[in-house]
């Protein structure tokens, strides 16, 4: 009785996985083909606009989206991504959130704000018809922001959840940055990117002169030569949309985000997540890992080698546990 019972039920959910399937390819486009982007409209207090995505692979039970940092990155960064999730049977979509890359670029500041890109995501959740049997939600940076204030708002929606090289406070970010590694610094050249900053001087050349080699080469990315899609991406950054939410200093936050924790929420998300530090991280790791502890089906990934695009600089370890990750709360 058991065994026709156990049977039965494995038909059933084979049709039923057999039917979302078969609804999943069935294109009711009659037009050209483009690739997989889909231009969303999403609805603001401020008029409709149209914001960017493409999908990469064919997969309807592991789909991940792809949230990019700044705030005002583009999905450029990730494209190494292709390289590891297809082979994978892994589905994953490009994403230019409003006022970056490809998207709409209404060029009005208040819409930079956090709890209205909560809604254009969740917008394009329903836009892109994920659920909670198929949804990944992946932010990286501010995209990680990003996705823990959608998930205590929308996690009903999320399969898993993965917070890439974000802090769950940017006053704790911003003590990590000034108490750990500014100290890193030589100290005649931390007092002159002090001077620089404090004199609103971000355009001078020896600011970056400065922060390149004793920052970025060794807290963003560790590679002699920076790969082709993170150098477009930054090519590409809205400059007005990240001082706005971030400010322009690399040394915390001091922008409209500058008080935002949600340290004390995590414990609400119920979700399977993955979060993914590095050991040379602009955020700290070990604050990184005290967070995945907080969630009730938490999981933190080290990267040894990498920094803040760990997913370019420790390659191997970012995407061997991802797709572990992904695959495990798949079964």
């Amino acid at each position: 009785m058991f065994l026709i019972i156990t049977l039965q039920a494995c038909n059933l959910n084979y049709s039923v996985k057999e039917k979302s399937t078969s609804s999943y390819f069935n294109n009711p486009d009659s037009g050209v083909q483009v690739g997989g982007v889909k231009l969303i409209t999403i609805n603001t207090p401020k008029g409709p606009f149209k914001v960017w995505t493409k999908r990469m692979g064919n997969n309807p039970t592991m789909r991940v989206l792809l949230l990019h940092g700044g705030p005002g990155g583009t999905h450029d960064a990730f494209e190494c991504f292709e390289n590891f999730l297809p082979k994978e049977n892994i589905e994953f979509i490009y994403y230019d959130q409003l006022a970056s890359g490809n998207s709409d670029n209404p060029n009005d500041t208040s819409l930079y704000d956090l709890p209205r890109f909560v809604e254009e995501l969740e917008q394009v959740r329903i836009a892109l018809n994920l659920d909670k049997d198929n949804f990944y939600l992946l932010g990286h940076s501010w995209g990680g922001i990003l996705a823990m204030q959608y998930a205590l708002k929308y996690q009903d929606h999320i399969k898993g959840l993965i917070i890439s090289d974000m802090m769950a406070s940017c006053p704790a970010y911003g003590q990590y940055a000034n108490d750990v590694l500014a100290k890193q610094m030589p100290p005649a050249v931390l007092d002159t990117i002090r001077r620089i900053e404090k004199a609103g001087d971000f355009q001078n050349p020896k600011y970056m002169e400065l922060l390149i080699p004793h920052f970025y080469s060794k807290h963003i990315i560790r590679l002699k030569e920076w790969p082709d899609p993170v150098n477009r991406m930054f090519r590409k950054l809205n400059y007005e949309l990240y001082v706005s939410m971030q400010g322009p200093s690399e040394f915390g936050v001091a922008g409209k985000l500058a008080n935002w924790d949600v340290s004390k929420a995590l414990k609400n998300i119920q979700v399977p997540c993955l979060v993914i530090g590095a050991t040379f991280d602009t955020m700290d790791p070990k604050y990184m890992e005290w967070m995945s502890q907080q969630m009730p089906k938490g999981e933190f990934l080290l990267c040894p080698n990498g920094s803040h695009f760990c997913y370019y600089d420790d390659q191997k370890t970012y995407f061997n546990g991802l797709i572990k990750f992904i695959k495990k709360v798949n079964q």
